[in-house]
This record gives C-alpha cells, sequence and structure tokens, in this order.
C-alpha cells in the first residue's frame, strides 16, 4: 500500500511539469502546419490542443480554437484535407486537397520543421541564460599509465590542444572525436593544480572504437590512462577504530580536515599527510543517521592519541568505500546467501578484491556449476559463504543489453561529481550559433538511436513512452530552469525526428504520399492511401503499447 502511495504521489509530481512541456511542444508543433496552411490560403476549421472533448473553445473566422480533454496531443483539422470529399468549385481555392502539391509539401513539414527551430530557440535562451558544464579537469591519473609517463597529472587543468583553446570537458571530447581511424598527435598544454604553472605535454593518442554508439564518430583519439574521473572521499570506516568509536561510519563523506576543503580521495591522502598527529584532527563530514533522508554536516573531533605516530588511511581505519554494500537486491543469490547491506567484501575464491572492478570480473568469470566462494567483513568479523550467481540481462552504459552472472550487490559508490562552470553568452547572435549547434548535435544523436536500434546496437527496452517523458519533466523542472528547457528541447528535436518517419497517419507518411505523387505526375489512388493509413495506424499504436509497457516495466522494476 505504501509502495502504490508514493508511486501516485511520484505522478501527482510530475503532471504540471509534464503538461507545461508537451502542452509547449504540440502548440508549436501545430502553430507551424497551422500558419504555413494560413499563408498558402488553406481554410483551417480546427486548431486543437489535446484530443476528445472539447472543454474550452474560440471561433475567430473560419477557425475553431479549442482546448480539448486528453492533453497527448493535438491537431489542425484542414478544410478538404481527405481525398474524395465532394468540394464545390468556390470552395477549391480553400481546399487542403486542391493546393498545389508543393503546398502541401510545406504546410505537412512545416510542423516538424517548427520543433526543430523551437528546439535552436530554446537552446539559444539556455545560452544567455548559462548552463553548468564540466570544467577541462584532469581526474585520477594512474602512475602506470601513458598520460603519467608523458607528463599528465590528476587535477591538471587543460588550456589549449594543438593550439584550440579549451574552456569545456565536451570541448576536449570533440577534438579528440575522429571520422577515420588514425592516430591523433596532441600538443596540449595543462596547468597543474594549486598553482598558475603550465607546462606543454606533446603526446600520441591512439585510435580506438568511439564507445558512443551514438554518436556520428566512429573512433576516439585515447591516451590510456587520461579521464575525468576522480574518486570521492566517501569512507569506508573499520570496525573498532578510533573514527568509528568517535560515530564515523561508513558512507560519510570528508569535505573537510582541520579547516582545508577536500574534494577528492588523492585530496584526502594528501592532506592527512601534512597533518601533525600531535593536534586535534577536527573531520568535517557530510552523511545520514537513522531516520535522515538527506546527507547532513556532521562534525568529528579526534584528540592526540599517542600510539598514532602520523595521520593515515589506514592508520585511522578508512578505506574506501566500494567495496562495501549499499544494497542487497530482495529475492536475489547474495540475499539468500546471507550477505547483508553494510558487508564489506574481502575475498571471491580466495581472490583479494582491491576494488569493484574485481567484484564484476570474478563473479562474470564464474563456471555455471560450483558454488563461489565469497568473504566479507561484518562487525570486524571474517564471515565465509557460498554463494550461486544467476544469469541476468543488464542495461549497459551504452545502451545495450548484457547477459551476465550477477548475484544481487550494490556498492556504497566513491565518485566524485565533477568541477563545473557556468558557460554563458551575452551575445543573441552568438546564442543563436549555439543553439543551432547544440540542436544539430541532438539531432544526430536522435537519428543515430534509430540507426543503432535497427543494428540492434541498442535494446529496444530503451524505447520509452509519456510516462519516461512525464517522468523526466518531473525530475529536470525539480533541478531549475535550465534543465527543463534542456528537456523540452531535446524532446523537442525527438518530435522532429519521429514526424518525419514515414509511416502513414506520420507526417513523413504524408510526405512519401506527395514525393509519389510529384514523381509519378499524379496522387496515388484513395484506396492504396487507406491501406497505407491503416496499416501506418496499426504499426504505430503497437510501437505505443510498446512504449507504455517499457514505461511500466521501469517504473515497478519488472
Amino acid at each position: 500500500m505504501e509502495m502504490l502511495l508514493n508511486y501516485i504521489n511520484s505522478g501527482l509530481s510530475v503532471v504540471i511539469p509534464f503538461v507545461i512541456l508537451l502542452g509547449i511542444l504540440i502548440f508549436v508543433h501545430e502553430l507551424g502546419h497551422f500558419l504555413v496552411a494560413r499563408w498558402c490560403g488553406v481554410r483551417v476549421e480546427v486548431f486543437s490542443l489535446g484530443f476528445g472533448k472539447k472543454i474550452l473553445k474560440y471561433k475567430k473566422g473560419d477557425t475553431t480554437y479549442a482546448l480539448s480533454i486528453v492533453p497527448l496531443g493535438g491537431y489542425v483539422k484542414m478544410f478538404g484535407e481527405q481525398p474524395g470529399e465532394n468540394i464545390s468549385e468556390e470552395d477549391k481555392k480553400v481546399s487542403f486537397t486542391h493546393k498545389t502539391v508543393w503546398q502541401r509539401i510545406a504546410v505537412v513539414l512545416a510542423g516538424p520543421l517548427m520543433n526543430f527551430f523551437f528546439a535552436i530557440l530554446v537552446l539559444g535562451i539556455v545560452a544567455l541564460v548559462g548552463e553548468d558544464a564540466k570544467m577541462p579537469i584532469l581526474g585520477d591519473i594512474n602512475p602506470k599509465s601513458a598520460a603519467y609517463e608523458a607528463g599528465f597529472r590528476s587535477g591538471d587543468k587543460v588550456i589549449s590542444i594543438n593550439d584550440k583553446q579549451i574552456a569545456t570537458w565536451e570541448e576536449i571530447q570533440k577534438t579528440l572525436s575522429l571520422k577515420q581511424e588514425q592516430d591523433l598527435h596532441l600538443d596540449v598544454v595543462v596547468q597543474h593544480q594549486g598553482s598558475q604553472e603550465q607546462s606543454k605535454i606533446a603526446v600520441v593518442a591512439k585510435a580506438e572504437p568511439n564507445p558512443n554508439i551514438l554518436s556520428s564518430y566512429n573512433y576516439v583519439a585515447n591516451v590510456e590512462g587520461l579521464t575525468a574521473m576522480s574518486a570521492g572521499t566517501t569512507v569506508g570506516v573499520i570496525a573498532n577504530s578510533p573514527l568509528y568509536a568517535l560515530g564515523l561510519r561508513t558512507g560519510d563523506s570528508i569535505v573537510g580536515i582541520n579547516g582545508t576543503k577536500i574534494s577528492y580521495w588523492r585530496d584526502l591522502e594528501s592532506t592527512l599527510a601534512k597533518m601533525n598527529s600531535k593536534d586535534t584532527l577536527t573531520l568535517e563530514v557530510m552523511g545520514k543517521r537513522e531516520g535522515d533522508k538527506t546527507d547532513k554536516p556532521i562534525t568529528v573531533t579526534m584528540a592526540p592519541l599517542e600510539s598514532m605516530k602520523t595521520f593515515s588511511l589506514p592508520a585511522l581505519g578508512l578505506e574506501s568505500s566500494e567495496l562495501y554494500l549499499s544494497k542487497v537486491m530482495d529475492n536475489s543469490p547474495a540475499k539468500a546467501a546471507g550477505i547483508k547491506e553494510g558487508d564489506r567484501l574481502v575475498a571471491i575464491n580466495n581472490v583479494t578484491l582491491n576494488k569493484w572492478d574485481d567484484v564484476i570480473a570474478n563473479i562474470k568469470s564464474f563456471d555455471g556449476k560450483n558454488p563461489v566462494d565469497i568473504k566479507v567483513l561484518r562487525e570486524g568479523q571474517n564471515v565465509d559463504l557460498k554463494i550461486t550467481p544467476k544469469m541476468t540481462t543488464q542495461m549497459t552504459a551504452a545502451g545495450s543489453e548484457e547477459k551476465r552472472y550477477t548475484i544481487g550487490i550494490a556498492p556504497v559508490v566513491n565518485l566524485a561529481l565533477p568541477d563545473t562552470l557556468v558557460v554563458r553568452t551575452n551575445n543573441p547572435l552568438e546564442a543563436v550559433v549555439r543553439g543551432t549547434e547544440k540542436t544539430w548535435d541532438f539531432t544526430v544523436m536522435t537519428v543515430m538511436s534509430f540507426v543503432r536500434l535497427f543494428e540492434a546496437k541498442i535494446s529496444p527496452k530503451n524505447i520509452g513512452g509519456v510516462l519516461s517523458i512525464g517522468q523526466a519533466a518531473g525530475e529536470t523542472y525539480k533541478m531549475g530552469i535550465t534543465p527543463f528547457l534542456q528537456m523540452m528541447a531535446i524532446i523537442s528535436v525527438n518530435l522532429f525526428i519521429l514526424n518525419l518517419l514515414p509511416i502513414p497517419v506520420l507526417d513523413g507518411g504524408h510526405l512519401v504520399f506527395y514525393v509519389i505523387e510529384v514523381v509519378k505526375g499524379a496522387p496515388l489512388s484513395l484506396r492504396k492511401m487507406e491501406i497505407a493509413q491503416q496499416v501506418g495506424m496499426a504499426l504505430l499504436m503497437s510501437l505505443m503499447v510498446f512504449a507504455l509497457f517499457n514505461d511500466f516495466t521501469r517504473l515497478f522494476g519488472l
């Protein structure tokens, strides 16, 4: 019952953003059809937002403007739009069917194009308002990697690549994107963390397949070990350690030590190394305690201990949280084997674990026969368990499905949020240029998603319907105006592409009819168009049902 109420409350919280977002996009789309129809001299009888019974209506001239009860679409009803209607000679001059084929193409094409241009407008406004972008700051560079050998260091800020100024991490990714498989020589200027000193690093980036399957670039130039990812300051706290006794708990994030701000794990280690163990240690922490729904500030103070000669993570009983479990799924092999939330994974089949990737690799290599031996640390005691992984289908970050063995556990994640800056412009012309570039990027991604879907590189389970749109609208609405506008632009681009699909009943299907008419010199027969419309409606309804099924599957975790 409580779960049902949560779903109801969650649903209510997305209704207003959903209606605003969809209502605006539908209005824009239908406005395109309406304006061009009027411009071509077509009589527009109804301009409606929504379907079904009209709850509000107003008539001006020949057109009735209406708001209908079902807010999941809209339509423009034009006089004479149904082929075969008996129309007088006098009325033919305002009939849609009796306009030239190029005028009809213009009317139909206007709706999708309005969505495309509206996305440019919205993203131009975002450029003026400002949006968060990831700073071009390097993450944790492995000392054994090619990036480290070339001279890159954790926390370096990239200033330029091949004499091109870099302002965001996105610009780095674009610079390293390749159409062809070829290595790329890079001259990179970096500014070292905590100083104004700059260095120029020459390195050859190797061409590799692009992990972003929605990109039109097939390859990326990669320097092994170069990353934007950094470990955060979320700690695992060993039971019976000094800080555990003072109230520090696994899952807490250290944000300051004796007044020094801490953002990354590497800062945590280096800051502790500089501290005098004879001084009081004060940790500023963000964490949850019983009854808390969100993290709250906590202060942990430790007086000097004679037994502690230096401050270090092992001496304080601290380690990364990634091998501690935040969740054990219901009805999972882990639950059946007796694994509990808060357990610290120690070893699998006598192989000592150092990071979460070790856990995934060892479970994936399960032979399907003998149970896996897992050792966990629980309240300071080692506990040996046997567990039989089961084959499951997992959605990868790229959107494809992967079958692999899992046991149903999740770690206490220890990743730092990237440093961001607000990117904005005060120049309206530059805002239009940025809006156009972003709209084109989203258009390419949308087209590529269809291509990858047909290539079976993306799972059809990623197809979402109105519930997914509503959920996205609600979440971005809570985040602020900029994310909400960006989501509106993305969905507007999706409507642009979807409506151009060559499916009868969609704008793209009508365009196919008119192109055939241009080629043949005469329209298709009424019977052929009716059959095509019926097939198109069946396809569209099937797609909507499938998308709705995916929405419910995601919503209820089925």
